[in-house]
């Protein structure tokens, strides 16, 4: 595989506005072919830019964007990967890493990657409030997607206690609104109730919106996924319409005072901070003892052995400290069958079992059990659960079947069908997640012509329908394509619109918008849902 020729960008664009986007950042931009980024940050730097295409994808679809980088680059393109604020900061940059790690690419030997920093949010967050980042500060996510909630509870508490100034970032969404409540609630036992508190929402853009609060109140206040929450430490104070952090603890100083202890410009002298680094040797002092060595005699390799040296005593001598581990965590999707919502209780006991104390388990509508479990040895897991005649799938962007089971008319004689497409088509890896639905019989009571894909059983043959948007203002059911298909000739069908919508479609592209692009899938040609829609004629009658 040829990685030389191309190049990925992963930029960071800072908050926004092209005021505070790096000239480097504008033009790596420029110099693209591709852009590929989050849809909402696109629009930010649509204006700037002049590449040939541009793939914006939704909120979640991170992983898929890094892919597609990979593979325009190694196409021999130039690729722009776009985060807000700074790429290294909950940004791309790791994920594009990851990626190109996984494929095997090298510095040396593959193609260019080039990482442009930004302004992150807590920067730009910050110079908006005033000066609140003055002393130690640290950010935390509160999206608990790719943390467990038990680590970030951890870093919250840690950070409260070490009275750091805190940035919280993906403080709250739609669906996960009991993490900042959570969060506030440990903060205030290690910090005043009238201890400084800034909201500023998408800083520096056209909506921006800034709150100054207090942590007893800050839930009072509108905090969404475009917030970051900023939280004083103990010294921090208001002036002005400010949020201010003093630099240090030992020696304050309170504006006002005729006399100070130590006035300001006596702050930035040696003696006054002994801690910090000497201007002539570049090594840290503490107190009365200077380290002997000049910059020059001291390597990089001294530094870390130094710090390993001083990290390994600091454990001995504090068995507390904690210490996270990396988790290999295994995600997979249960069910007790392709129509069948019945689960005994032994079947439970197993699961309970598979799952342990430190897994989760999550119902859907879809009848399946979501399930998280921390384990080095999945294979016996899955093991496991199948000797107890449950179906175990993989989750993510997969072909997923789900068939009617309100009834046993005359299901019983379509359901070994649906049992066979799923045996055949389900975990399928495609483009984005595919639903398939399937309806035993021409009540269509399940509602499958809401799916991707819909099939209903009708007198002994199938009807199929394509492409439903299930939710969302503009949502619609499934085009209806075919009526009257012979079963032997279901499966080598639905097998072929899979294999072309895999082959075809962009990253994350669902089924109904690769069908309104291509307008056509096999031979079913595309038409608008709001016009009347002709289908072939059904042979079976009624």
């Amino acid at each position: 595989m040829n990685m030389n020729k191309g190049k990925i960008y992963v930029v960071g664009f800072g908050p926004g506005d092209s005021e505070h986007i790096t000239k480097r950042a504008i033009d790596a931009l420029q110099q693209s072919d591709y852009i590929i980024g989050y849809k909402t940050y696109v629009e930010l730097i649509e204006h700037l830019v002049t590449a040939k295409s541009i793939v914006s994808t939704g909120m979640t679809e991170e992983v898929s964007r890094a892919q597609e980088a990979a593979k325009q680059a190694e196409a021999g393109n130039i690729v722009s990967v776009i985060s807000s604020g700074d790429s290294g900061v909950y940004g791309m940059a790791g994920l594009v890493y990851e990626v190109l790690i996984e494929k095997g690419w090298t510095e040396k030997d593959g193609f260019a990657v080039e990482i442009v920093p930004g302004i992150s949010a807590i920067n730009s967050c910050a110079s908006i409030l005033g000066a609140p980042v003055m002393h130690d500060s640290c950010t935390i996510s509160l999206s608990d997607h790719l943390t467990p909630w038990t680590v970030i509870e951890k870093r919250i508490e840690a950070a409260g206690m070490a009275d750091f100034v805190i940035a919280l970032y993906n403080p709250k969404s739609g669906r996960r609104t009991r993490q900042i409540v959570e969060a506030q609630n440990i903060l205030l036992k290690y910090r005043s109730p009238d201890t400084p508190v800034g909201l500023v929402k998408s800083a520096y853009r056209e909506n921006q919106k800034v709150v100054m609060t207090t942590l007893a109140e800050m839930l009072e206040h509108e905090i969404g996924m475009l917030t970051t929450v900023i939280i004083g430490n103990s010294s921090t104070f208001f002036y002005d319409n400010k949020i201010i952090t003093p630099r240090g603890y030992q020696r304050k100083y309170t504006l006002g005072e005729e006399k100070q202890s130590l006035k300001p410009h006596q702050r930035l002298k040696k003696e006054a901070e002994p801690w910090a680094l000497d201007q002539d040797t570049g090594e840290a002092q503490s107190g009365h003892e200077q380290i002997v060595k000049t910059k020059q005699e001291v390597s990089s390799v001294d530094m870390a052995l130094k710090a390993l040296s001083m990290a390994t005593k600091t454990a001995i001598e504090n068995p507390f400290l904690v210490q996270q581990p990396i988790e290999n965590v295994f995600e997979f999707a249960v069910s007790p069958g392709v129509a069948n919502k019945m689960i005994t209780s032994e079947q439970m006991r197993v699961l309970a079992e598979a799952i342990g104390e430190k897994g989760t388990l999550e119902y859907t509508p879809d009848h399946r059990f979501l399930v998280k479990v921390p384990t080095d040895h999945p294979e016996t897991i899955v093991k496991k659960l199948e000797q107890s005649h449950l179906i175990v799938m993989p989750i993510g962007d997969v072909v997923n079947l789900k068939a009617c089971d309100f009834c046993y008319g005359e299901k019983a004689d379509s359901i070994p069908y649906a049992e066979e497409i799923a045996a055949k088509l389900g975990g399928v890896k495609l483009p984005k997640e595919l639903h398939i639905g399937f309806n035993g019989c021409g009540m269509a009571c399940y509602r499958a012509v809401f799916d991707d894909i819909g099939i209903v059983y009708r007198k002994k043959k199938f009807d199929l329908f394509i492409g439903a948007k299930p939710v969302g203002r503009t949502a619609h059911a499934a085009q209806p394509v075919a009526e009257g298909i012979e079963p032997d000739q279901l499966i080598p069908l639905l097998t072929k619109i899979i294999e072309e919508y895999k082959q075809n479609a962009h990253p994350n592209e669902r089924l109904f918008k690769y069908f309104k692009r291509v307008k056509k899938i096999q031979h079913y040609n595309y038409h608008d849902m709001s016009s009347k829609i002709e289908v072939e004629p059904a042979p079976c009658g009624d």
